[in-house]
């Protein structure tokens, strides 16, 4: 019991969790068909990690990802959370992509309760720079195949009156910097379809969430270790499983979006949006980003 105010909010917050985790578990259990949770982006880093925490809520997986090592994160979450966990290795680049997958699912009559639109590339170059195989393949990864799954797998949600899609957008989504230009309008474009699907759908029972994530410990930059244990300390940098943690959280409670790390993450976009472009200029005349 909250004996003082002060602790009432996070107390109720954590109840509210408490309530969607609970319900979640029941309801899969009694449905007469099993529910799953689709995490695209499976193998590695925050994929990994939503599969995970998906099996402890009492999902079913499908995995999706390019990397073949999808296939053993789905026996060692099976063997470890008793749940079943399916793969699929399959490039979610390409134009058709989500068509392929959604037709999948369907013929082998699989229920997905849960979607994470979690595959992604982070990239920062400039645009002439980039191959235009790649240039359409990081379209096709962060816009259309996320986008295009939201909408398939969205009508079955809505004509069961319940589901949960939880898209990964990023924080370089409000940074409209040089090197940028393709990944975080990409992300961009992830941020603003969830907000605008997440009042769509919301009367449905269909919950839509768009997380944007700071600095993730993934391994994904190429920065000394003591530099990520010294910003992990500082709360510059989280852990995947915080930040899953958080995700889900907010996905099943119901928030149109989420940002881990918050403060700092807020702090960061503060003081870029401060930046005029002239000095953006002038940093790249120096050759300094």
């Amino acid at each position: 019991m909250c004996k003082k105010s002060a602790h009432f909010i996070p107390c109720f917050k954590n109840l509210l969790y408490f309530c969607a985790f609970f319900e979640t578990t029941v309801i899969c259990s009694m449905t007469r068909q099993p529910c799953y949770a689709l995490v695209t982006g499976a193998a590695t880093g925050m994929g990994v990690e939503y599969a995970r925490q998906l099996a402890e809520r009492g999902y079913n997986l499908i995995l999706v990802d390019i990397n073949p090592k999808a296939e053993k994160v789905a026996k060692d979450v099976s063997a470890q959370y008793g749940v079943e966990a399916r793969t699929v290795v399959m490039d979610l680049g390409t134009g058709t992509a989500a068509d392929e997958l959604y037709e999948r699912c369907r013929k082998d009559n699989l229920t997905v309760e849960v979607l994470i639109n979690n595959a992604g590339l982070y990239h920062d170059s400039d645009i002439m720079d980039d191959t235009v195989d790649f240039n359409r393949t990081i379209l096709n990864l962060h816009v259309l195949t996320p986008a295009m799954l939201c909408r398939f797998f969205g009508e079955d949600m809505r004509r069961r009156g319940r589901g949960y899609i939880l898209n990964v957008s990023s924080i370089t989504a409000h940074i409209n910097v040089q090197r940028l230009g393709t990944y975080g309008s990409t992300k961009a474009f992830l941020s603003a379809f969830s907000r605008s699907f997440h009042i769509e759908m919301k009367g449905y029972g269909v919950r839509v969430t768009a997380v944007h994530p700071g600095a993730v410990d993934t391994g994904l930059y190429s920065i000394p270790k003591w530099m990520t244990r010294a910003g992990l300390a500082l709360g510059l940098v989280v852990t995947p499983r915080y930040l899953v943690r958080r995700a889900l959280h907010a996905l099943f409670a119901g928030r149109a979006s989420v940002t881990v790390p918050w403060l700092w993450s807020k702090l960061l976009l503060l003081g870029v949006a401060l930046i005029p472009t002239c000095l953006l200029r002038l940093i790249r005349k120096l050759n300094l980003f």
